[in-house]
């Protein structure tokens, strides 16, 4: 992603969780029982369980056996892509955690296939030794899951300062843990008069596919999370990390915001809904020449979900 578009997501960001943090704040002091700092982690494990959609748009190159091509698909490119290719659209996402005081354990796990066609994936680069037409076209069909484990721990609750009247209750947790990639890609390509197909197969109507095989790795990572709470049942969270560190991936960060709210209790489950923005980069990249396989791709969008906490 360039440094403009950095920015630019940044800014935007800001701005909306800076106007809905002022809405609820407002809406939270006219509560009797509005709280004016934050009350103690309760002394039980709380469990919560969310499922959830991630509609994910891609940005970025994806290289197979050496060839790559360049990616930019909107969701709603990538879902009309899938469905009309091959009717293979697919996706389960969840995430998990469970709390006792100040810390917590969590989990997310992500299984996903995919096709984009078309202008949605053009050559953009060629590797040293490998011969490939700068405007062909072609499709990309890409299997991924993505399983993150990890441990928070709350190191501070405090009061945002809000006019006058009240403070917002927050906390801040710092975390870490490790996050699992799997992955499966075939890149189509058109065959061009420059297009080298040595070690390609080749189809018909003039096509040629390289296929990665089965290609995986665990990066590490550390970050924070801060939660305002900013009326009763009413929270806002704001969470990034940084990894891979060379471990596995060169560099990856994430970057999720979201709020969500109580609308109902019954046998003891808090069901909550849940909206919000997630973005996950990574840079990784294996072996040299035909051999090389590179996923340096931005994946983004909205998500939205159903919590039971209990």
């Amino acid at each position: 992603m360039e440094p403009r578009t950095h920015g630019r997501f940044e800014a935007v960001l800001s701005q909306v969780f800076g106007a809905v943090l002022s809405v609820f704040a407002w809406c939270g002091a006219q509560a009797a029982d509005y709280p004016v700092l934050p009350s103690p982690p309760p002394p039980e494990w709380v469990v919560t369980f969310t499922p959830y959609a991630w509609l994910t748009s891609l940005k970025g190159n994806q290289t197979v056996r050496g060839r790559t091509v360049h990616v930019d698909e909107t969701f709603l490119d990538i879902v009309h892509d899938t469905i009309g290719k091959d009717g293979q659209l697919f996706a389960v996402m969840a995430h998990a955690e469970a709390r006792y005081g100040s810390l917590a354990f969590f989990g997310d796990a992500l299984w996903e296939q995919l096709a984009i066609k078309g202008g949605g994936v053009v050559a953009r680069s060629v590797r040293p030794g490998i011969v490939a037409g700068l405007s062909a076209t072609g499709d990309l069909k890409v299997k991924m899951a993505i399983l993150e484990a990890g441990a928070a721990y709350e190191i501070g609750r405090f009061g945002i300062p809000f006019g006058s009247v009240v403070s917002v209750p927050a906390a801040f947790d710092v975390l870490a843990g490790a996050r699992y990639w799997y992955q499966q890609a075939d890149v189509t390509l058109d065959i061009a008069g420059t297009l080298d197909i040595a070690d390609l197969v080749v189809l018909g109507r003039n096509r040629a596919i390289a296929k990665s095989g089965s290609v995986d790795w665990t990066d590490p990572f550390v970050g924070g999370r801060l939660r305002v709470a900013v009326a009763p049942g009413h929270e806002l969270f704001i969470r990034g990390d940084v990894g891979g560190f060379n471990v596995g991936s060169k560099f990856s960060w994430q970057a999720v915001g979201g709020y969500s709210f109580d609308f109902a209790e019954k046998n003891g489950i808090i069901y909550s809904g849940l909206i919000g923005y997630r973005a996950l980069y990574v840079d990784y990249t294996q072996g040299e020449g035909r051999r090389r396989y590179e996923f340096d791709m931005l994946q983004h969008g909205p998500i939205l979900g159903l919590a039971l906490r209990y």
